[in-house]
């Protein structure tokens, strides 16, 4: 089959790092591509360079059988290639139409904007989206998963021939992804060819035709979906096997290190467990659940409105993130970009930024030598790829920003570390040494809560489980006892708090 795009030998090279060597990519017709590598394996460079915001070193781009360097975005857009970016590009005080047909808008005899036709061609490709909402609507005043789709309903109207979607169902409900999918079909049958970047292998065996490995910066292979299994495309992308996904320790946890008794606060009601040293607490639940919301109670981030917090034997009241840091409790953010990092810093500013007071002098100077050490420590200790310490954090793969996020919160010391979604948007083999240091820690005796929507992370990592419902606990299980069914049944509410299991 003849492919509509194909990229051969493509190199490029920034400074100190050689982001693509030799990367190939082919998009066929009235076909789904996957493409997939460990984060920092060259995928996003190659779409920069596809859509001419980078221009590559070396290599060929044909488009449509021609030979073809796009100058930029507009013209790559111009010529049928459309792009949903995993970062939202729309402007929230905007209507959903005026985003769609921004800088595009239709325009009457006389020259004003038509509002009629925008609208109506709006609302109708809303519609082939199965969304509720109409075109006049604020984006502002829409959840992160209807700006996603308004973010692909924006691309649709291009009519692009080629559409390359990176990481589509990240802010996706189940319902939102199943409409994603039915448009994918659609576009198939209608010839268009598509790039589906994900780390979700569920998602790429389920609407996937084809797939292409990257690794260090190298095209690996493209094979057909029905050929490979999870395992073996796995093992193509991280080079090596994964002979335990969730690597669990045996420890015996050690004394209760936290207790919180009858804890409300904003969204969650009459919380009650414990928490031990050198254990892993997980937390499950749906979304909306109150998890997080749990998390930030804890912390300081939302207030305490009753209930009562024990940190080693000491009745604690955290106000605020900061006592909760100088209480010991590090709490790391889901959203690594909006409240975890400073994309503009560098490693070495982020890494060290809560733990300041370790490398200061009584005048308040920096101890420059002794931040340089512990960072130096840290990034050999967590594996953190990246050019220097100086090197902007904002330029480094999902992965590693994630275990700089993690060192900065172990940097200062704490006693309990609250993990709200680690692995979120990490590949798996930065998910794998994500888990052994989480089990180092935990082998340290830290007291550790893991906070994660993936079932099979919850059931593998943690030593006991909670499960959360409309804001309180509605199951507590062992390690052993743990199923997901059992944790589904606590999740939608079927389970009731007389009949944990403890």
């Amino acid at each position: 089959m003849q492919p509509l795009l194909q990229l051969k030998g493509i190199e490029k090279s920034f400074p100190g790092v050689k982001a693509l060597n030799g990367a190939s990519l082919a998009v066929y017709p009235g076909r789904v591509m996957a493409l997939v590598g460990e984060n920092g394996a060259g995928k996003s460079t190659m779409m920069k360079v596809l859509t001419g915001i980078y221009t590559m070193d070396a290599g060929s781009l044909q488009w449509l059988g021609n030979s073809v360097a796009f100058s930029g975005p507009k013209a790559s857009q111009e010529a049928g290639i459309g792009i949903i970016h995993q970062e939202l590009n729309l402007i929230p005080q905007l209507s959903v139409a005026e985003n769609i047909f921004l800088g595009r808008e239709f325009t009457n005899r006389f020259g004003r904007i038509d509002w009629k036709k925008m609208h109506h061609e709006a609302d109708a490709l809303l519609e082939r989206l199965n969304l509720r909402f109409n075109s006049h609507k604020l984006v502002g005043e829409l959840s992160i998963g209807d700006q996603q789709m308004v973010e692909i309903a924006k691309v649709l109207s291009f009519e692009s021939r080629v559409i390359i979607m990176d990481e589509p169902t990240d802010a996706l409900t189940d319902t939102e992804t199943l409409s994603l999918f039915h448009v994918i079909n659609e576009l198939k049958a209608q010839g268009c060819g598509i790039v589906y970047i994900s780390h979700r292998m569920k998602e790429i065996f389920e609407i996937c035709d084809d797939v292409t490995v990257f690794r260090d910066g190298q095209f690996i292979a493209e094979r057909t979906v029905n050929e490979l299994s999870e395992e073996q495309l796995i093992e193509m992308m991280v080079g090596r096997k994964l002979e335990d996904q969730y690597p669990h320790i045996d420890k015996l946890p050690g004394e209760i290190r936290l207790c919180v008794e009858n804890l409300s606060g904003s969204g969650v009601k009459e919380i009650s467990f414990t928490l031990r040293k050198g254990e892993i607490l997980g937390i499950s639940g749906l979304m909306g659940a109150g998890r997080t919301e749990l998390m930030k109670v804890l912390y300081g981030a939302l207030p305490r409105s009753s209930g009562s917090v024990t940190l080693n034997n000491r009745a604690v009241v955290v106000r605020s993130p900061q006592q909760g840091l100088e209480n010991g409790i590090v709490y790391i953010s889901e959203d690594r970009k909006r409240d975890g990092l400073v994309l503009g810093m560098s490693v070495k500013e982020n890494m060290s930024l809560t733990a300041l007071r370790y490398f200061s002098h009584a005048g308040g100077t920096l101890k420059h030598a002794e931040e340089q050490l512990a960072v130096g420590d840290f990034i050999r200790l967590f594996n953190v790829k990246t050019p220097s310490m100086m090197q902007p954090i904002g330029l480094l793969s999902g992965g590693n920003q994630q275990k700089v996020a993690i060192a900065r919160g172990l940097m200062t010391r704490p006693d309990v570390l609250i993990l709200d979604e680690p692995t979120r948007g990490v590949d798996v083999g930065a998910k794998k040494e994500i888990y052994q240091l989480i089990n180092q820690f935990k082998a340290d005796g830290l007291s550790i809560i893991l906070v994660s929507s993936e079932m099979p992370e919850v059931l593998g990592m943690s030593d006991r489980i909670l499960v959360m419902h409309e804001g309180r606990i509605s199951g507590e299980f062992s390690r052993e006892q743990a199923t997901q069914e059992s944790l589904m049944a606590a999740a939608v509410g079927k389970q009731h708090s007389e009949d944990l299991v403890v």
